[in-house]
C-alpha cells in the first residue's frame, strides 16, 4: 500500500515515522546485495503525493540491488544509544517510478525543501508497504506491530518480565 493507504491504516505509526523523518531528514534502507548479504545505506525519504519515495544516484549499487529484488526495508535513523524515542521499520517492495509527471513532482519537491533538484539520469522508487513494526526503550517503553490483516498491535517487550 502507499503512504496515504498506510497513514490511514496506521495513523500512530505513520506520525511517529513522520515526526523522526522531519527530525533526521535522513532514513536508513536495507536491500539484498546480489551475494545475498544484506545492504544498509543512509538515505533521504521524502513523502510526495501520497507516496513514499526513495531517489537514488544513478546505477547506484543500492539501486542496482532493487532493481534485482525489490524487498526492501526502510527505517527511522537512530541516533540515540538508549533508543527512548524508538525506531520504526516499514517492509514492502521498491517499484520504480518512470512517469515523467511523478518524477517533476519529485524534483518539485526536492527543490522546495533543499534547494536542489536531481539531473537525469537518476533512480526513483516508490515503496509498497506491507508491514511495520515500532520499538522503544526507556521508562515508556512500547512495541507496536502493523499488518494489514492484523491491524496494529501492542506486543510484549523484551523489557517486560
Amino acid at each position: 500500500m502507499n503512504w496515504s493507504s498506510f497513514r490511514r491504516a496506521a495513523p500512530e505509526l505513520a506520525r511517529i515515522f513522520e515526526l523522526r523523518l522531519g527530525q533526521t531528514g535522513l532514513g536508513l534502507l536495507g536491500t539484498l546485495r546480489a551475494d545475498g548479504w544484506p545492504r544498509i545505506s543512509p538515505i533521504e525519504v521524502y513523502i510526495v503525493d501520497g507516496e513514499l519515495v526513495l531517489g537514488m544516484m544513478w546505477q547506484s549499487y543500492k539501486a542496482r540491488d532493487l532493481i534485482r529484488d525489490s524487498r526492501v526495508t526502510v527505517t527511522t535513523a537512530q541516533c540515540d544509544k538508549d533508543g527512548t524515542q524508538g525506531d520504526l521499520k516499514l517492509y514492502g517492495t521498491a517499484a520504480d517510478v518512470p512517469e515523467p509527471e511523478r518524477r517533476t513532482a519529485y524534483g518539485d519537491h526536492l527543490e522546495a525543501t533543499i534547494n536542489w533538484r536531481p539531473k537525469e539520469p537518476y533512480h526513483l522508487f516508490r515503496m509498497d508497504i506491507q508491514r511495520a513494526g515500532f520499538i522503544s526503550f526507556g521508562k515508556e517503553h512500547r512495541r507496536l506491530r502493523w499488518t494489514p490483516a492484523g491491524g496494529i498491535e501492542q506486543l510484549r517487550h523484551p523489557d517486560d518480565h
